[in-house]
C-alpha cells in the first residue's frame, strides 16, 4: 500500500508540473507575442505583425492543451484543497493568457494603418507601457510556479503604472488630435492599442488574484484602478 500510495502521489506531482509548463509556455509566448506586436507597430513592419497575428493559433491551442490536463487531473485524481485550487487557478490562467495574446493580436492588426501615416509623436510611450505589463506577466507567472502569494499580490500594484502611462498616453493623444486633425485615424487606432496594453494589464493583475488566492485560500484586498480616461474631457455633470 504504501508504494502504491507514493506512486500515485508521484504521478499527481508529474501532472501538476506538466500543466505548470503548459501555462509557462503560455506566458512565455504572451510575452513575445505582445513585444513583437508593438515592435511592428513601432517600426511599421507590416510582414512583422502577420507573424504576431500567425502565431497565436499557438495560445490557442496551449489553452486546449491546458483544459484536458486539468479535466484529466481533476476526473484521476479527485484533488483537494490547496491542489484543487492549483487546478482551477491554472484552467482560469489559460484562459486569460489567451486573450492577453488576442490582445496581442488586436495591436498587430493595427500595424497596416498605422504605417501608412506619418508618426505621431506621443506613441513614444507605449513601448514602455508594454515593458510594464510583460513584467508583470512575467513576475505573476513566476509566482504561480513557485506558489508565492507575496509576490503575487505585490503585482496588483504594478498595474497603476500601465494605468497612469495609459492616462498621459489619452490625453496626450486627444490634445495631438485636436492640434493635428489630419492624424486623427492614426491617433484613433494607437489609442486603440494603449487600451489594448491597459486592459492586458488588468488581465495580467488578475492572474495575481487568481495565484494569491489558490496558494492562500483567500482573495486579496480589492486594487485600486486609475484609468480616468472615460471622464477626460467629459462634460461637467453639474
Amino acid at each position: 500500500m504504501p508504494e502504491v500510495t507514493a506512486h500515485t502521489v508521484k504521478s499527481f506531482d508529474e501532472d501538476i508540473a506538466q500543466l505548470r509548463a503548459v501555462i509557462t509556455r503560455m506566458g512565455g509566448l504572451c510575452e513575445t507575442q505582445i513585444a513583437d506586436a508593438v515592435d511592428a507597430l513601432v517600426n511599421r513592419n507590416i510582414d512583422a505583425a502577420r507573424v504576431v497575428i500567425e502565431a497565436d493559433k499557438r495560445l490557442d491551442q496551449l489553452e486546449a492543451e491546458a483544459e484536458v490536463l486539468a479535466v484529466r487531473i481533476i476526473a484521476l485524481r479527485a484533488p483537494l484543497a490547496d491542489d484543487l485550487r492549483e487546478i482551477v487557478a491554472a484552467l482560469k490562467i489559460a484562459g486569460v493568457l489567451e486573450r492577453i495574446g488576442d490582445y496581442a493580436k488586436n495591436i498587430a492588426k493595427r500595424t497596416t494603418v498605422v504605417a501608412q501615416s506619418q508618426p505621431v509623436g506621443p506613441a513614444v510611450i507605449i513601448p514602455e507601457m508594454a515593458r510594464i505589463v510583460i513584467e508583470i506577466i512575467r513576475d505573476t507567472l513566476d509566482a504561480f510556479v513557485d506558489r508565492d502569494a507575496v509576490k503575487a499580490v505585490a503585482m496588483l500594484s504594478r498595474d497603476q503604472q500601465v494605468d497612469e502611462f495609459y492616462n498621459s498616453l489619452f490625453r496626450s493623444l486627444l490634445t495631438f488630435m485636436m492640434e493635428n486633425p489630419h492624424y486623427i485615424t492614426p491617433s484613433t487606432h494607437l489609442l486603440f492599442v494603449a487600451k489594448n496594453l491597459e486592459r492586458i494589464g488588468d488581465h495580467a493583475t488578475s492572474v495575481a488574484e487568481m495565484v494569491h488566492f489558490s496558494v492562500t485560500g483567500q482573495r486579496p484586498a480589492e486594487r485600486p484602478k486609475n484609468d480616468f480616461s472615460a471622464t477626460v474631457y467629459s462634460p461637467d455633470p453639474a
